[in-house]
């Protein structure tokens, strides 16, 4: 007597099969995730009005970057490291030589090269020179004899009789500036994390009804 057994459906193939789509449903979970992650960044740091081009600076990829696995990975980041970091934690800023922190006032004017503009700086580009005034209560200035123009910046006046001349502040001197934090992207990354389970379960169900 023979004994045949078979095993509909084929076991094999539906463990087979259940793979396949777990590495879809994993795969599209962690992409989603990620997206969801960056747009959430970019919408905070646009919403501290820190402008759309730090926004930009938050950029993902996904791993594998072609082909599904049930290892998939995100990885969000931003090509700003520092300046989003400090907007992320506000921590106190002090001078690297131990001195002041030199911060200009509406009369400096900006820098030529992007950024703040450096009393050095300014004072090339004015043809000024700065004076240092120590104040007991409240920052110490670096002020400059000098003209306001229409934008309301100081600049060397050509009186020779010195009318319309003044002395303007054009840094305040501190030793030290707490930097205010302004975003909180461990909590949307959290919030991306716990709702990873659940894409993964919805994406997994839908790979089944699709199959």
């Amino acid at each position: 007597m023979k004994l045949k057994l078979a095993i509909d459906p084929d076991i094999v193939a539906l463990m087979a099969a259940e793979v396949a789509a777990g590495e879809r449903a994993v795969t599209a979970a962690m992409r989603e995730a990620g997206t969801g992650l960056k747009s959430a960044w970019r919408t905070q740091i646009t919403g501290a009005g820190l402008g759309t081009r730090l926004a930009n600076s938050i950029r993902s990829a996904n791993f594998p970057k072609s082909g599904e696995s049930l290892n998939a990975a995100a990885l969000v980041w931003s090509n700003a490291p520092v300046i989003i970091g400090a907007h992320d934690t506000g921590p106190l800023i002090r001078s690297k030589n131990g001195f002041w922190l030199a911060i200009p006032t509406p009369t400096a004017g900006k820098s030529t090269r992007g950024g703040r503009i450096t009393p050095g700086e300014w004072e090339r580009r004015s043809g000024l020179r700065l004076r240092f005034i120590y104040r007991r209560r409240g920052p110490s200035l670096l002020v400059a004899e000098g003209r306001l123009n229409t934008k309301g910046r100081a600049v060397a006046s050509r009186s020779k009789t010195g009318r319309g001349v003044v002395t303007a502040p054009i840094f305040l001197l501190v030793p030290q500036v707490k930097l205010p934090k302004r975003l909180n992207l461990a909590r949307d990354a959290e919030r991306a994390a716990e709702g990873l389970p659940g894409m993964i379960v919805a994406n997994w169900v839908d790979q089944r009804f699709e199959g």
